[in-house]
């Protein structure tokens, strides 16, 4: 079957392109050939001298023919012909000098004349040409009349060399010495280390695996959360066995058109094949990872089938030096892939997120490499860093670092504990401001309620269980309440906390969190009543409502049986689980928060009044207040 890509091929063989050229070239010169009307070869006198068509009523009798050509034009021609002269006489003259010429010379003698026709001009060329035109004018005159038919051929080449636009897939070859950094970049990650390096035994001692019958490529499969270093480990390890990179992008490969994707896989197979040992590595390939066959349509799965041909297709000596390195941000524990492309990946390497002393290595890194002076060391607490930096990934920690490097430049200051924590708000929620709720001050009391009742009900279960104010602030993970409006979030205030690494959650945490996110609700519910409540809390009920389902239906957290009742058509029993559960963890909520309404009624006007109050400034108050309480119980005996 015919197909462009077949034409393409073709195209590349020079003999190809000589015989088509040739054959180009004689049809336009048969076209050409047959087109020409055979030109009159009298010789032609131009002139601009009207003393010539003057002159002709003395001549009459000697006068063979009189034509005008072009009468309506600029500069009409007045064409002769003599009896026994063989020379064509041509006469060139201004458009206003001809109907003089006309009225007072041809009609008052009474000459015949004509105007001359379509088919003369065309055996008469050369009539309508000027001495005075120069051979490039003529070709300019030449591209204008064409310039279509040039456009026209030229893109049809175009497209014949390299394709349709969107079928090619771009992809940019690294060699070794191009590639920098190396594995002592990657801060902690021994466990992924470790897979680096027996991988690249693997590759060097291709004939001790042999000996086992382990005859098949070594080809890896990078996952993980994004920012964790998957494109940098496949630069290292090209690096590392010092073989070119072949890097493009999975999501790039298709094209818009039929079999675009897999032209383009071919195209960079063939690209490393003639290179021998080096890596070819996709990026953003979780789409290849989908199980096959979901669409209807037939050349859907084509790319994917494509990439199954080349990882393990037919063995052969091509391409036995390629490394396919693939990167995703999924893998097969949270999402579904399919079978047969996995086991194509003899080397899977999960990447994670960095824990807390891994995140306090980056962050040393990334700042030692400032220079002298622009980091204060004996002010800076990175082991509080790590701490709120929890969960973050990094390639956003290094954003935070940055970001802390800009306010130290704009700020004329030196990068310390403080600079960085308000790097890390920046980078993570973004800008605030004031003057947006500034004059809202009925909207700013609610905010201030709101954030309040989120900040008690977390400190809550703590306080109950009676301990000091110290012991729960050291327990808590807040970092701010704010009142500040966030942009970026669409919120007119915040509760700034730090994250926790531990992603199992027990039951009991997962209903404290349910809890706190009810807090702002309650808060507005305990102060302004059932009808009072606001939109402000429809992000905390969309989360709680997340976690709830989880709780009762994925999970069956509460009931003796464990399945997943989400996977069952009916859903009506499964929501009044969930309504049943949220009724009782709120009525909790609005129930506790009451106990604390005169801390939250004082702590309210201090946060209007200053905006926003760090964690020690909030400890503080409460501990005032405590004392204040003390004091007043010990006078009442």
């Amino acid at each position: 079957m015919f197909t462009l890509y077949k034409l393409q091929t073709a195209l590349r063989k020079t003999t190809v392109r000589a015989a088509l050229l040739v054959l180009t070239l004689s049809l336009a010169l048969l076209i050409g050939l047959r087109a020409e009307v055979p030109q009159d070869p009298s010789p032609i006198l131009r002139t601009q001298d009207i003393a010539q068509i003057t002159a002709l009523p003395a001549k009459r009798a000697q006068l063979e023919y009189l034509l005008i050509a072009a009468p309506q034009s600029d500069a009409p021609r007045y064409v002769f012909k003599l009896k026994n002269d063989n020379k064509l006489y041509v006469v060139k003259v201004p458009g206003t000098t001809h109907l003089s010429l006309e009225r007072e010379v041809l009609l008052r003698n009474n000459l015949p004349y004509a105007i001359a026709r379509d088919d003369y001009l065309a055996s008469h060329k050369a009539v309508m040409q000027d001495d005075d035109v120069s051979l490039l004018a003529r070709a300019g005159a030449f591209v204008m009349r064409h310039l279509l038919d040039i456009v026209l051929v030229v893109l049809a080449l175009f497209l014949l060399k390299n394709g349709l636009p969107g079928m090619g897939v771009s992809a940019t070859v690294l060699t070794p010495d191009q590639l920098g950094g190396s594995m002592d970049d990657l801060i902690g990650m021994e466990d992924i280390k470790q897979e680096v390096l027996h991988l690249e035994d693997m590759i060097r001692n291709r004939a001790q695996y042999k000996e086992h019958d382990i005859d098949k490529p070594f080809n890896v499969m990078l996952t993980g959360p994004a920012g964790t270093g998957k494109t940098k480990l496949a630069g290292y390890l090209a690096k590392k066995l010092d073989i070119p990179l072949i890097q493009a992008s999975a999501s790039a490969l298709e094209s818009g058109y039929i079999g675009g994707g897999s032209k383009a896989l071919h195209a960079l197979h063939r690209k490393a094949c003639a290179r021998g040992k080096c890596i070819i590595f996709l990026d953003e390939a979780q789409g290849l990872f989908m199980p096959r066959g979901r669409g209807e349509k037939k050349w859907e799965d084509d790319t994917a089938n494509t990439l199954l041909g080349l990882l393990d297709g037919v063995r052969s000596d091509k391409g036995e030096g390629v490394i396919w390195v693939v990167a995703s941000n999924f893998d097969d524990a949270s999402t579904s892939m399919d079978e047969a492309m996995l086991r194509r990946f003899s080397v899977k390497i999960n990447f994670r997120l960095p824990n807390k002393t891994e995140r306090r290595e980056l962050l040393r890194s990334f700042l030692a490499r400032k220079a002298n002076g622009c980091v204060d060391w004996e002010d800076l607490n990175l082991d509080h860093v790590a701490e709120i930096t929890a969960n973050l990934s990094p390639a956003v920690l290094q954003t935070v670092v940055e970001r802390a490097s800009m306010l130290a430049i704009q700020e004329k200051c030196i990068i310390n504990t403080d600079l960085m924590f308000r790097a890390f708000e920046r980078a993570t929620i973004g800008l605030t401001d004031r003057a947006t709720t500034a004059e809202k001050t009925r909207q700013r009391e609610r905010v201030a309620l709101h954030e309040l009742g989120h900040f008690f009900m977390q400190i809550d279960p703590w306080l109950r269980q009676g301990l000091t104010l110290a012991e729960v602030k050291e327990r808590s993970p807040l970092l701010k309440i704010s009142t500040e409006s966030v942009s970026k979030l669409g919120a007119l205030g915040y509760v700034l906390s730090a994250s926790d690494d531990v992603a199992l959650r027990t039951l009991e945490e997962l209903e404290r969190d349910v809890i706190q996110l009810y807090g702002g609700v309650a808060a507005e519910e305990l102060f302004y009543g059932a009808r009072g409540i606001s939109v402000g809390s429809q992000n905390d009920i969309e989360k709680a409502t997340s976690m709830l389902d989880l709780m009762v239906n994925k999970l069956s957290m509460y009931s003796r049986s464990k399945i997943d009742h989400s996977q069952f058509k009916d859903h009506e029993a499964d929501l009044g689980q969930v309504e049943a559960k949220a009724d009782e963890l709120y009525s909790y909520t609005l129930t506790a928060i009451a106990d604390y309404r005169d801390q939250i009624t004082e702590l309210k006007g201090i946060l209007m009044d200053q905006y926003v109050l760090s964690k020690d400034a909030i400890f503080a108050l409460l501990e005032q207040q405590q004392q204040r309480a003390t004091a007043q119980e010990e006078l009442v005996c």
